[in-house]
């Protein structure tokens, strides 16, 4: 289960840092969840300030 980026994202890119498998990437001026890289591991939806990423 990947975590899903909400439409709340301001794309700071505080969790594209925080990934610890890089999964995480900016498009667009989001945020984007590769879920076929993502672990599950949280760290992304820790470091988020605005609380847009999710596990889905």
């Amino acid at each position: 289960m990947a975590h899903k980026v909400s439409d709340a994202c301001v794309g700071c890119g505080a969790c594209e840092g925080a990934c610890p498998v890089g999964a995480i990437s900016m498009e667009n001026g989001a945020a984007v969840v590769n879920p076929d890289s993502c672990i599950d591991c949280g760290a992304c939806e820790g470091v988020c300030p605005t609380g847009a990423i999710a596990a889905e």
